[in-house]
């Protein structure tokens, strides 16, 4: 029986496309435990919750080096220079402008200025706990600190970019802030633009120069966000069933050591082998990039 249960005019009229290639997370459970769990088997027996736990780590750790499951995010800065974290946000790959060619523009992390907690203190720089943030009379007996708005930020955003008088440099840092041209470390020498991520705050703070642009957030998840999330390429299947293998029998006791290290062996492989086939590398377009360099490719 064929793994396809639709005809042809259902699926194009449809909106699944391209399904074909992934399988449910749900299946892979069932599959896991129909092939790997019961009598004579690896594990004799294992409940399904196990097996389930197993498989969302697996499918979490998989998501951030080997299925490389990017998602992107634009917006159009408002005046607040912030931007809010995506639901499912786990680390950014890349933040970037577009302009009005739609073509990207790297925006740097800014490593030498921060958005720190500022509390609210009082005149002799003790903590405030009678005041809120507006300077109304908090509750009697409250036990928490107010916080206002980092002016250090605030600070940073307000500075502005320095300018270059031959026309050719701008910097939001080095040029006014730290000195001279001179000894530039490269990864300042450009006028893009800066963001700081506060991740207590789930937000994104931006320099002054990118206000209005449309800003791109290119970042990772673990695909464990949404049901229809949490499916795995084909091409890494068997290297989930090896992942959720080698984690059942550590949580086991009494497992001979050589039966772990075969199931972690063979984890690693299956793992490589997997990141080997959605590289996606094609021959035609490897000799397309080297036809640019300065050697000859022949056919």
């Amino acid at each position: 029986m064929g793994l396809i249960d639709q005809n042809q005019q259902a699926y194009y009229t449809g909106s699944d496309f391209g399904g074909y290639q992934f399988i449910s997370l749900s299946s892979v459970i069932d599959n896991f435990t129909a092939t790997f769990v019961g009598t004579g088997k690896i594990l004799r027996r294992s409940n399904r919750a196990d097996i389930s736990f197993h498989a969302h780590r697996a499918l979490a750790e998989l998501s951030f080096d080997t299925f490389k499951s990017c998602k992107s995010q634009e917006i159009t800065l408002p005046a607040s220079l912030q931007m809010i974290l995506p639901q499912d946000y786990v680390n950014y790959t890349k933040v970037s402008w577009v302009d009005s060619k739609g073509i990207k523009h790297l925006l740097y992390p800014a490593s030498k200025t921060s958005n720190p907690l500022n509390p609210n203190q009082n005149d002799d720089g003790t903590f405030d706990f009678d005041h809120d943030n507006d300077g109304n009379t908090t509750d009697a007996g409250e036990t928490e600190l107010n916080y206002t708005d980092s002016t250090t930020w605030a600070s940073y955003q307000a500075s502005g970019s320095a300018e270059d008088l031959q026309g050719d440099y701008l910097d939001d840092l080095h040029w006014r802030k730290s000195g001279g041209r001179f000894g530039i470390d490269p990864q300042y020498a450009q006028s893009n633009g800066s963001f700081y991520i506060d991740c207590n705050a789930g937000k994104i703070h931006f320099s002054s120069n990118v206000a209005g642009k449309t800003i791109v957030l290119d970042y990772i998840s673990d695909s464990l966000g949404t049901d229809a999330e949490m499916q795995v390429h084909k091409f890494a299947e068997e290297a989930i069933y090896k992942w959720i293998a080698y984690g059942c029998l550590t949580a086991l006791s009494g497992v001979p050591e050589y039966v772990l290290n075969r199931f972690k062996k063979e984890r690693f492989s299956e793992t490589r082998k997997a990141k080997i086939r959605l590289s996606n590398i094609k021959i035609e377009e490897v000799t397309q990039v080297l036809r640019g360099k300065s050697k000859w490719i022949k056919h």
